[in-house]
C-alpha cells in the first residue's frame, strides 16, 4: 500500500476540484492522441505530438505541481483564480495546435499558440509565486526551472506557429528548423524530463521507504545544478548551430537523467514496500532511461544536431518509456491520493476506511500495465524489422486498449470514491468560478 505521509497539509493546496480538472482533461487527451496515432501513422504525426506531450503530459504537471507545491511545500497556494483559468486556456490551445496540424490550417495555430502561451504563463507565474516561500530543495530547484523552461518553449512555440502561418523567421533572419529544435529540447529535455527528476526525487524515496545512501545524495545535489544547465546548452547550441556547444550540454543531460534513473532504479531494488502500480511503471521508466542513457551519448557525441537525434537514440525509450510510464504511474497515485484526502482521511479511526490504493481496481490496473508494455516492445520490434508497419498497426491497437482501460480505471476512482459527480467536478460546483475564491 502507498504511504500516507503524516507532514502533509492538504489544506494548504487549491480545492481537489482543480488538479482533478487538470488530469481529467490529461486524460482525454491521451486517449485522443494515441487514437491519431492509430489511425493516421505519421500523417497525424504533429498532433499526436503535441497531443500526448502538450496535451497529456503538460496539463498533468500543471495539475500536479498546482496541488502539490503548496501541499509539500506547506505554503499557500498564490491564487485559486489563477489556477482556475489555467486550465481551459491551455487545453483550449493545445487542442488548438492539434486541430490546426491534423486538418492543415496554418491560420489556426498562432491563435491557438497565444492561448496556449497564456494558460503555460498563468500558471508558471502562479506556480511561481507559490515556490517563492518554499525551503529550496532537489524538486523545488527542479520544479523552478521547469517553470523557466514553460517560459522559454510557449515562447519558443508560439514563434514557430506565426511563422507556419505568415512566415515570419525568415524575415526577421532566423532559422525555422534550428528553432524548432531549440524548441522540442525545451519541452522534452526542459519541461518534461526537469519536472519527472524533481518529482521522482520526492516520490521513489517516500513510497519505496528505501534507506537513504549519501552517495545518492550528492549525486542527486550534483545532477540539480548541473542539469538545467545542461538542458540549456543543448537547446542553444541546437539553436545556435554551435555543435561544440550542444555536444556538452548533451554529455550533462544524458549524465543527468543517467543519474537519475540509477537513483530511481536503487530505491527500487530496496524497497520495504509492497509493489503497486506506480512502482512497477517507475521500473519500466528506470530501465528505459538506462538503456537511452547508454545508447544516447555516443549518438550526441558525434551528431548533437541532426534532427533525427533530436530526442536521442532510440527516441521511443525516451518518451514512451521514460517519460509515459512515469506519468502513468504517478497518476496511479496521485488521483487516488487527491480523492482519498478529501473523501476519507477525517475519517480514520472513526470507522473503517478504504486505503489509498483500494480506491481502483487492481486487476484493471494489471491488465493496462501488460497492454501497454506489450504495446512498447512491439514498438521496439517495429524499428529492429524491415517490414515493421504491420507491428506499428498492432502496437497502436493494444496501446488504445491499455489508455482506455487506464483512463477508465482512474475515472472510476472520481465517480465510485469523489465527493462530486463528474460533470460537477470538471464544471465545479456552480461553475469554475467557484472554486476560485482566493482564502
Amino acid at each position: 500500500m502507498s504511504g500516507i505521509p503524516g507532514d502533509i497539509d492538504a489544506s494548504s493546496g487549491p480545492p481537489m476540484t482543480v488538479p482533478l480538472r487538470h488530469f481529467v482533461v490529461g486524460l482525454a487527451f491521451l486517449v485522443a492522441g494515441v487514437a491519431v496515432g492509430a489511425v493516421d501513422g505519421r500523417a497525424g504525426h504533429l498532433a499526436q505530438v503535441h497531443l500526448l506531450l502538450a496535451g497529456w503530459v503538460c496539463l498533468t504537471i500543471m495539475g500536479a505541481m498546482t496541488q502539490f507545491v503548496p501541499v509539500w511545500g506547506g505554503v499557500a497556494l498564490y491564487s485559486r483564480r489563477l489556477a482556475v483559468v489555467q486550465l481551459p486556456l491551455a487545453a483550449l490551445g493545445f487542442a488548438g495546435l492539434a486541430a490546426g496540424f491534423l486538418g492543415g490550417w496554418p491560420l489556426l495555430l498562432p491563435v491557438a499558440g497565444t492561448l496556449a502561451l497564456a494558460g503555460a504563463w498563468v500558471f508558471a507565474y502562479n506556480v511561481g509565486r507559490t515556490l517563492l516561500g518554499v525551503d529550496v530543495d532537489v524538486t523545488a530547484a527542479h520544479f523552478g526551472w521547469a517553470l523557466v523552461f514553460f517560459l522559454l518553449v510557449t515562447a519558443a512555440g508560439f514563434g514557430l506557429a506565426l511563422d507556419r502561418a505568415v512566415g515570419i523567421l525568415s524575415a526577421a533572419g532566423l532559422s525555422r528548423g534550428s528553432l524548432l529544435l531549440a524548441h522540442a529540447t525545451l519541452a522534452v529535455f526542459g519541461v518534461v524530463l526537469t519536472t519527472v527528476a524533481g518529482a521522482l526525487a520526492q516520490l521513489a524515496p517516500m513510497f519505496t521507504q528505501a534507506e537513504d545512501r549519501r552517495s545518492e545524495e550528492s549525486l542527486q545535489r550534483a545532477e540539480t545544478v548541473a542539469y538545467p544547465l545542461g538542458v540549456l546548452a543543448l537547446a542553444g547550441g541546437r539553436l545556435l548551430g554551435n555543435e561544440l556547444l550542444a555536444r556538452a550540454g548533451g554529455v550533462v543531460v544524458v549524465a543527468g537523467l543517467a543519474v537519475v534513473a540509477v537513483v530511481l532504479a536503487r530505491r527500487l531494488a530496496g524497497a520495504r514496500v509492497d509493489w503497486t502500480p506506480m512502482l512497477t511503471r517507475y521500473a519500466v521508466a528506470a530501465v528505459s532511461l538506462l538503456a537511452w542513457a547508454a545508447l544516447t551519448a555516443v549518438h550526441w557525441w558525434r551528431d548533437p544536431l541532426s534532427y533525427g537525434g533530436l530526442f536521442g537514440r532510440p527516441s521511443l525509450v525516451l518518451l514512451v518509456g521514460g517519460v509515459g510510464f512515469v506519468v502513468l504511474g504517478t497518476l496511479y497515485h496521485v488521483v487516488p491520493f487527491i480523492v482519498w484526502v478529501h473523501r476519507y482521511s477525517d475519517r480514520l479511526g472513526f470507522e473503517a476506511v478504504p486505503m489509498i490504493d483500494d480506491l481502483y481496481d487492481g486487476r484493471v490496473a494489471a491488465a493496462d500495465g501488460t497492454a501497454l508494455v506489450l504495446a512498447y516492445a512491439l514498438l521496439l520490434a517495429a524499428q529492429r524489422v524491415a517490414l515493421g508497419r504491420p507491428l506499428v498497426v498492432a502496437a497502436g491497437a493494444v496501446a488504445l486498449v491499455g489508455v482506455a482501460l487506464f483512463a477508465g480505471n482512474l475515472v472510476a476512482v472520481l465517480v465510485e470514491h469523489g465527493p462530486r459527480s463528474l460533470p460537477s467536478l470538471l464544471l465545479g460546483r456552480g461553475g469554475p468560478s467557484a472554486d476560485a475564491e482566493d482564502p
